[in-house]
């Protein structure tokens, strides 16, 4: 007879990604109802039909729709959709597609070329954009064909309506496709109360991906096509990329659950307000100071070693090396006030008890 499995240890509700949450209830509640008898396989189901046309009524568009495993597969192979090998891709200097995806964007794109910008706030300069396409036309040049942004950015900020019709315009008239990486999208729309359609293709997004696995999915991202052209056989590009799931209905499910009760704003809305209670909470206390304006779901804030070493003694899990070396502290769907409020009297007592320093003795 097996032994059972080790109950759960008890731990801290952590700060140091929004992938640390687990699966919220509707997510998991329309994946068992999904789990009943058959189902036809890779798409052809019931539950991928609703969940395609349940985004299609999000975005209050006829867009085409794919599901994926994860978003650094939905990035590149979204990328790679737009371009050609000796094309580029210009993306912000901070970027998950600079950062954080192994080259996975040049990979899938036999070998697109990513040209970084910078920008304050993690948001593209679009002074700069115009440049990196400007500064050469000669054909030993990768030729820049899209621009890619993030929505919200890696730095916690949120691109206005109207700081997206620029990038929209702009990119029109440069001739780039527009991509956007909405990983915490659904905080984007919670922190501007805005309409998805205003925040994506009524700006000129040409693609976006969506988030699932931040805000309360298992698993799971979605890329949107409001150019319908440009999805013309990624179907075949998620086969050879491993990404066409056989049993596609447990991908499709969660987006049935999370959209139709509306527990995929509130997700993202709860995260914020944690996040703001947590920047309210430690703005005050002496020795850190906020990097960024916080406008989502993440706070980076700038703290002595020392003081982030005793914190992490302490248990407390967060990221030092994103945003220039400041920490990160991310809140997420299942972050309760209780987590922020000892998280905040851990850095207040620890704050008031490292030793101060003392300006060097003059001879």
């Amino acid at each position: 007879m097996m032994n059972p499995l080790p109950a759960p240890v008890a731990r801290k509700n952590q700060f140091a990604s929004d992938n640390y949450s687990g699966i919220c209830p509707q997510a998991w509640q329309a994946m068992a109802a999904a789990n009943q008898g058959w189902a036809d396989a890779y798409g052809n189901d019931p539950w991928t039909e609703q969940a395609c046309d349940l985004v299609r009524e999000f975005f209050e568009t006829d867009c085409q729709v794919f599901f994926v495993f994860n978003g650094t597969a939905a990035n590149s192979l979204a990328l790679a959709a737009l371009c050609h090998s000796y094309h580029s891709v210009i993306c912000h200097e901070s970027s998950h597609v600079e950062t954080d995806e192994c080259g996975a964007a040049e990979f899938f794109s036999n070998g697109t070329k990513i040209l970084l910008v910078p920008g304050a706030g993690g948001k593209v300069d679009l002074e700069a954009v115009a440049h990196t396409v400007g500064r050469r036309s000669d054909i030993h040049y990768p030729k820049p064909k899209v621009l890619s942004i993030t929505q919200a950015t890696e730095l916690g900020t949120v691109y206005s309506e109207s700081e997206l019709r620029a990038v929209g315009d702009l990119a029109r008239r440069l001739g780039l496709r527009l991509h956007m990486d909405g990983a915490r999208f659904a905080n984007a729309l919670a922190s501007l109360n805005a309409a998805p359609a205003d925040l994506s293709w009524r700006t000129g997004v040409d693609v976006l991906t969506l988030g699932g696995t931040k805000n309360g999915m298992a698993v799971g991202e979605a890329v949107v096509f409001f150019n319908r052209e440009l999805a013309l056989e990624f179907d075949y590009r998620c086969k050879q990329a491993g990404q066409l799931a056989s049993k596609m209905r447990f991908l499709a499910a969660p987006w049935i659950g999370l959209l139709q009760s509306g527990a995929y704003l509130d997700n993202a809305a709860h995260a914020n307000r944690c996040a703001a209670l947590l920047e309210r909470e430690i703005s005050a206390i002496p020795g850190i100071s906020l990097c960024h304006p916080r406008q989502a779901n993440a706070v980076f804030v700038s703290m002595p070693p020392a003081l982030s070493e005793a914190l992490q003694a302490r248990g407390w899990h967060f990221y030092t090396f994103i945003g220039s070396g400041h920490a990160r502290f991310m809140c997420s769907w299942n972050t309760e006030e209780r987590d922020v409020l000892a998280l905040a009297n851990d850095l207040r007592d620890l704050a008031a008890h490292l030793p101060h320093r003392h300006p060097a003795a003059k001879n």
